[in-house]
């Protein structure tokens, strides 16, 4: 791993909530192979601050202490950029040789002071503790970003000005080609297609967030657009509000750092163990539990087995944790036969079959009679509304054989299910 001497430490500012001003809340350090965290004494002594996340980092003085199993506060990682992102600065550092150099050579630090400053959440990482210097994208139009985003995938150098317009999205978490946009009133992500799709993946997403919704779930809007002869995913961000002066943001905890897991222990995690977070520390924990598990039994009913712990957040505001909409419900591709979910579902068993999802349901304080109807219900809006809403995305017919009963009602998910819902699945 490197480590760039000009990048020791990173001062971490916050926008509280409301407010369309970053202040800085403390600093991220070195402490050898660790990074560790502190808050500013100007920031302590604030009437209104909050704790960055609790338990994780308490609102006390002095370096506090990382939770066991971890190498930095998971609540800062949250706000990092994921595998899509460091290849955005890998490629605007090294350029072509960027394709070929590991993104682990490079440290935490790094990576995060050479993103983007509008990331996911209420953070960013500044190297002054006094002057905030917003790290932004220029505006460019989807085509400009489109084109920008097969060159790094490419590991080709891009010019200044296509340099400039990606940046925008390097902050943002996922392994796919994506960008930031803004308009007046609303700021959005944009997914793009990649080019070693063997299907049409971002229409996928767009049919099962769209049907998620249908069924009730609630999720992030989307929209699909087409540029280029491409298609484009645009997903409304559900971290920003425009407000009186500018743009508010709110702080977002991944369920990787509810579970205080490090990303190398993230195959441990579970939604059972998620739901007993909820059960204890959520605002309205009945209705985030019938939420998370609806969000469980669509993304076995839709082929999404992509469900890892960063795929699913809650919003902090400094006392109560709250569901975020859903986001990243993305059908993966399949041929058949067995498949297993990123969470664990129950104990240890993560198979994604319906039946498990029924044996869970206590867990989330739902009895079998309520969580069988949220699986009917959500059955049959998924084969009500299927034709129609693949006519939004204007799938063709191929690729409609292609997700139907393999991604989407996927026999091996109903193994073992109750009669009712075997008969209804035909």
């Amino acid at each position: 791993m490197t480590s760039d001497p000009a990048h020791a430490e990173a001062y971490v500012w916050t926008w509280l909530p409301g407010q369309t001003k970053p202040i800085v809340a403390g600093l991220l350090s070195r402490n050898g192979e660790q990074l560790v965290f502190n808050y500013g004494r100007s920031y302590l002594e604030r009437n209104d601050a909050h704790s960055l996340y609790e338990p994780e980092l308490p609102l006390r003085s002095g370096v506090l202490p990382l939770l066991e199993g971890l190498s930095m506060p998971n609540c800062l990682r949250d706000a990092a950029p994921d595998a899509w992102g460091r290849r955005v600065i890998l490629n605007r550092k090294f350029g072509v040789r960027g394709k070929e150099i590991d993104a682990g050579s490079l440290d935490e630090l790094t990576f995060l002071l050479e993103s983007s400053s509008d990331r996911i959440g209420a953070l960013d990482f500044q190297a002054s503790p006094s002057v905030y210097v917003p790290r932004e994208g220029e505006g460019a139009s989807l085509n400009e970003l489109l084109n920008a985003a097969t060159l790094v995938e490419q590991g080709t150098p891009l010019t200044p000005e296509l340099d400039r317009a990606l940046f925008h999205g390097s902050s943002i978490g996922g392994a796919r080609p994506k960008a930031a946009i803004t308009s007046d009133h609303k700021k959005f992500i944009a997914k793009f297609s990649s080019q070693t799709d063997l299907y049409s993946v971002v229409k996928a997403e767009f049919i099962a967030m769209r049907l998620a919704a249908e069924a009730g779930l609630r999720v992030a809007p989307v929209s699909l657009q087409r540029v280029a002869g491409k298609d484009v995913l645009l997903i409304e961000r559900f971290d920003r509000e425009k407000v009186t002066g500018g743009w508010a943001r709110k702080a977002m905890v991944s369920a990787l750092t509810l579970l205080a897991l490090d990303e190398l222990m993230a195959r441990y995690a579970s939604y059972e163990q998620l739901a007993t977070i909820i059960r204890h520390r959520f605002a309205e924990p009945r209705e985030a539990l019938r939420e998370l598990f609806s969000r469980l039994v669509f993304n076995v009913l839709c082929g999404n087995t992509d469900d890892h712990a960063r795929n699913h957040a809650a919003f902090w505001n400094g006392k109560d944790l709250a569901l975020t909409s859903a986001y990243d419900i993305c059908p993966q591709g399949r041929a058949g036969g067995e498949a297993t979910q990123a969470m664990l579902i129950l104990g240890q068993d993560r198979h994604s079959q319906i039946a498990l999802c029924l044996k869970a349901a206590p867990s989330f304080l739902l009895n079998e009679a309520e969580a069988v109807a949220i699986a009917v219900s959500q059955i049959k809006t998924i084969k009500e509304r299927w034709s129609s809403i693949c006519d939004e995305a204007a799938l063709a017919e191929v690729d409609r054989n292609l997700f139907w009963r393999r991604q989407f009602l996927n026999p091996y998910a109903f193994i073992g299910a109750p009669q009712p819902i075997v008969d209804l699945v035909g």
